[in-house]
């Protein structure tokens, strides 16, 4: 086992990096650095434990730890369904708990039942196409969008759309509800296919202690 090698750690941004941080706290490892909000540092590091930390937006953790810029991340279920980049998904990390949805108004429950083609607006063109292409089996057109998405059937730009919904609180008050279910969503720690490999030791022992904490 390689000690003099540092570890790298990719963190989602935002609440999914702070709760990751508590988490780890609670198994030894900790980055003091970290929790100085001031800070311009981009890369935080446990010169003890040999371990490096970083902080990226969502979309861009499943690339660093596939291209081995970093070997463990933490990111939304929904953005490793979306990315769709090689990686080990080792461990539901248990919050950030939301579902993937298909909603809309409640009348295009029919449009989905008698599978007419119909357009799906979305944030997550890859879930959506891959929900209604292969699990429904029932041709949509699907449209991207990057702001808020429960526009698109009020608008008359789309039928329904796919989106995670924590409450459900936003789509009833513009008239729109849950239609389907894809899958439910939380936060799941990814490990680099060849640090897997090469630091299998240090890597299992920090999944074996965070899965003791999660269960």
């Amino acid at each position: 086992m390689n000690q003099e090698r540092y570890l790298t750690f990719a963190l989602t941004k935002g609440r999914l990096a702070d709760k990751t941080l508590g988490l780890l706290e609670q198994i030894g490892i900790n980055c003091e650095e970290m929790h100085d909000k001031d800070t311009r540092k981009l890369i935080f590091v446990n010169e003890e434990l040999k371990l490096k930390f970083f902080l990226s937006k969502g979309p861009d953790v499943p690339t660093y730890v596939e291209y081995g810029a970093a070997d463990i991340g933490v990111v939304g279920k929904d953005t490793i369904m979306e990315e769709g980049r090689r990686a080990f998904e080792v461990l539901d990390l248990g919050f950030g708990k939301c579902r993937m949805c298909v909603c809309g108004p409640a009348s295009a429950r029919e449009l989905l039942e008698h599978h007419e083609m119909i357009r799906v607006a979305s944030k997550y063109p890859r879930i959506a196409k891959d929900y209604f292409h292969n699990q429904r089996f029932q041709t949509v057109d699907i449209i991207k969008l990057n702001g808020s998405v429960e526009l698109g059937p009020i608008v008359g730009l789309a039928d329904v759309i796919v989106d995670i919904v924590e409450t459900g609180s936003t789509l009833r008050e513009n008239g729109l509800e849950v239609l389907e279910e894809i899958c439910p969503l939380s936060a799941r720690m990814i490990v680099n296919q060849v640090s897997m490999r090469m630091e299998n030791e240090r890597i299992r022992k920090i999944i074996g202690e965070l899965k003791e904490l999660v269960r």
